[in-house]
């Protein structure tokens, strides 16, 4: 694949974590990237020669999330594929919950998926085509104690790609991950400590944590003409769900 003919992605919070993961995957692919965050990261993601190309960008301003989509259009003429993975939410009590902290978690979580979403909107359509990926959460499927702001966020999440995927057919794809327990940067902040993360991964039915590399295994799939007739979908990546409590409990005899 030439340079000049590469194609285009956009990784939201493509620095770290699973971004970091789906924005090596795409390097690996022949893509030309781009990821965004508010504050540079010390090391951009690169591989075989090839390096993601950083802007500063608050995904949650839609003038700004317009402007880097913009630029990075272009810039490079097209832009084939946008993953909206920036997002996330720290623990927090739904009752307490400060008006200021419930906006900013929407906002991050379901507002910026949107204003990204509307500024490729124009480049893929002009150009005929483009796929976008969402990232949601099982939180947005089921109870998420602790963190409902971000569950209901997620949730909607799920909503918009499939009516996205209506408003925007047949050209542009739109699909959504739903994502499990992923390991993250932080697993003892947020599974606790080794032990305890050991005893988590027994209840998944694939025994382990999801991983970077998993997550970026299902965007190349849904970015490629193998998923042509693909839209709207909510691709579960969850090990195969989270065993259900009582089940335990039975087999203890407490139930």
């Amino acid at each position: 694949m030439s340079e000049a003919s590469a194609p285009v992605a956009i990784v939201t919070g493509g620095a770290r974590g699973l971004g970091r993961a789906i924005t090596l995957a795409l390097l690996e692919d022949g893509y030309d990237v781009h990821i965004c965050g508010r504050r540079e990261p010390d090391a951009l993601p690169s591989t075989g020669g090839h390096s993601a190309v950083f802007t500063a960008c608050d995904v949650r301003d839609a003038g700004a999330a317009r402007a880097f989509v913009d630029g990075v259009a272009e810039q490079a003429g097209r832009l084939d594929l946008l993953v909206n993975n920036a997002g996330g939410s720290p623990q927090a009590d739904a009752a307490t919950a400060s008006p200021r902290f419930s906006e900013a978690i929407v906002a991050l979580n379901l507002l910026a998926p949107l204003h990204m979403a509307q500024a490729a909107h124009r480049w893929m359509a002009q150009a005929g085509g483009g796929c976008i990926v969402n990232i949601a959460s099982v939180s947005g499927q089921r109870p998420s104690p602790g963190t409902a702001i971000y569950g209901a966020a997620k949730a909607g999440v799920i909503s918009l790609t499939q009516s996205l995927a209506q408003e925007w057919a047949p050209h542009i794809r739109v699909n959504t991950l739903v994502l499990g327990l992923m390991q993250t940067d932080d697993g003892e902040g947020t599974y606790g400590p080794p032990s305890t993360q050991a005893a988590i991964a027994t209840s998944i039915p694939l025994g382990r944590f999801g991983a970077g590399q998993d997550v970026a295994g299902a965007i190349r799939f849904l970015a490629s003409p193998a998923a042509s007739w693909i839209s709207g979908a909510a691709l579960t990546v969850d090990g195969g769900g989270e065993r259900p409590l009582f089940l335990d409990l039975v087999a203890r005899g407490v139930a």
